[in-house]
């Protein structure tokens, strides 16, 4: 049974209960409320999942955009203090509009760690699994012109994954197809570590695991996002607070409490989010 009661509903004003701010394009971004409850377990926590416009990965970047700065203004309005884009997509496109438009909020964006990746590896050869705008976007080009070296890295976009585990097809035959058709590339290239660029990939780890083989590390960025957030909560010195969380979403309310519950253990209701 989870221990975390709900926030009150937000009333609208920058004076609502200081909160940290966390949103994705659906599910994928729980990885990292995850993470954010067990770093900062006394903090109250605000998720939105945009989920009627999932999945980020098949959108425009002018739709990103404009959605990370919609959602942003609601969860300021909740009280936001600090702002997680639990999102790689929304960061590679949006997180330099957001900070154009609020310089003064603390924002933490989510990213493929190319970095640690390519001191992981053994062999020099890494694979990044990732929505088809995170691997064509300048800020993960960017990524791998700084930090990739003299490795190999084999970028895997995996168009259809985010709209399964959307649905809660966590372990379906569908889903190890889909798994099996998208890993081919990256065993033949004999990469010894995989990134999951997507926070939504977490949920389906052991899965991805079972098709890569033992041989292959896998990574993920969310313990690291979790700590850089609680590292800029800790320098606003902010009064300490009750461990609620509030769980919105633009689609089905119900199938998120029920996704939150299945996936995290969660009892919480989520509440629709008209934005």
């Amino acid at each position: 049974m989870n221990s975390l009661a709900p926030l009150p509903t937000p009333s609208g004003s920058a004076s609502a209960n200081p909160c940290i701010g966390v949103f994705d394009s659906g599910v994928g971004g729980l990885t990292v409320l995850r993470e954010l409850h067990r770093v900062l377990p006394g903090v109250p926590l605000h998720y939105v999942a945009d989920s009627a416009n999932a999945p980020y990965g098949q959108r425009t970047p002018e739709f990103i955009i404009q959605r990370c700065l919609v959602l942003t203004e609601h969860l300021r309005q909740a009280g936001a203090q600090v702002l997680v884009l639990a999102c790689n997509t929304a960061t590679a496109h949006a997180i330099g509009a957001l900070r154009q438009r609020w310089p003064d909020l603390p924002i933490v964006g989510t990213e493929p760690g190319i970095k640690p990746a390519v001191a992981a590896s053994r062999n020099g050869r890494i694979g990044v699994m990732a929505t088809t705008s995170t691997i064509g976007s300048a800020r993960y080009r960017g990524l791998i012109e700084r930090h990739a070296g003299t490795a190999q890295v084999h970028s895997q976009a995996c168009p259809g994954l985010v709209d399964l585990i959307e649905t809660g097809e966590l372990d379906s035959p569908a889903l190890h197809k889909l798994l099996h058709e998208l890993c081919l590339p990256l065993k033949q290239a004999d990469v010894d570590t995989v990134l999951m660029g997507c926070t939504h990939y977490p949920l389906i780890q052991a899965q991805i695991q079972a098709v890569l083989g033992p041989q292959v590390q896998l990574l993920n960025i969310e313990t690291a996002v979790a700590q850089q957030a609680a590292r800029l909560w800790g320098e606003l010195k902010l009064p300490a607070t009750a461990a609620e969380m509030v769980l919105e979403t633009t689609g089905d309310a119900a199938a998120l409490s029920s996704f939150v519950q299945r996936a995290l253990g969660w009892q919480l209701q989520a509440r629709s989010l008209s934005t």
